[in-house]
């Protein structure tokens, strides 16, 4: 007979790893759209044409940078899978809203590449990633505290990891209220991440 433990249990982390490997694959490569080609034109001359390739690197700035975010997110996402050895339902719901979060940055790096001068199209890329962040942290802070976590993992390296995943939001937060002085090049402020962490640990 089957219990309800089992079946709040009945998916398990492999497959959660499976959908959020997939869903990286796809928005790392569809960044690579919001970049786009020179507009060409009859009478366009080499000279023309370089400038139109210049004009071009706030986006392969924004593309780039982007990438590297979500690089991170994947890269600290099997960090917690490694500790996080059961799941639930409602684990499985918090990792289904991030990616919602994760599959949306396409769509918000086109929006500050095209539009990186404008304050509203920082702070929907600020948006984006501040919520991916909180609910990466979210994943983390609950499987801890209800339990899914491996048994040897220790109460020191569970804090550590929980305060290293706060870094992105606290970054994004920043980021955000630097977007009202200095748009698109507030998205730098990112770049610190990987220092924070070796500070903190």
């Amino acid at each position: 007979m089957t219990n309800s433990n089992s079946i709040n249990n009945w998916v398990t982390t492999s497959r959660i790893e499976t959908l959020v490997d997939g869903v990286f694959a796809i928005a790392m490569t569809l960044l690579v759209l919001s970049i786009g080609v020179p507009d060409v034109s009859s009478a366009l001359t080499e000279a023309a044409f370089q400038q139109q390739l210049w004009d071009l690197w706030p986006k392969l700035l924004s593309y780039a940078l982007s990438f590297w975010i979500l690089a991170g997110f994947w890269r600290v996402n099997h960090q917690q899978f490694f500790f996080i050895k059961r799941s639930n339902t409602t684990l499985i719901t918090i990792n289904v809203f991030w990616l919602l979060f994760i599959a949306m940055v396409p769509f918000s790096t086109e929006i500050i590449g095209e539009f990186g001068s404008y304050f509203t199209a920082s702070v929907i890329f600020q948006l984006n990633l501040f919520f991916a962040g909180v609910l990466y942290c979210v994943n983390w802070i609950y499987a801890v505290r209800k339990g899914l976590v491996d048994e040897d993992l220790d109460e020191s390296s569970a804090k550590l990891i929980t305060r290293t995943t706060m870094i992105f939001p606290v970054l994004a937060i920043v980021a955000l209220g630097l977007s009202y002085y200095f748009f698109a090049w507030a998205n730098l402020v990112y770049l610190a991440n990987p220092l924070i962490k070796k500070l903190i640990q």
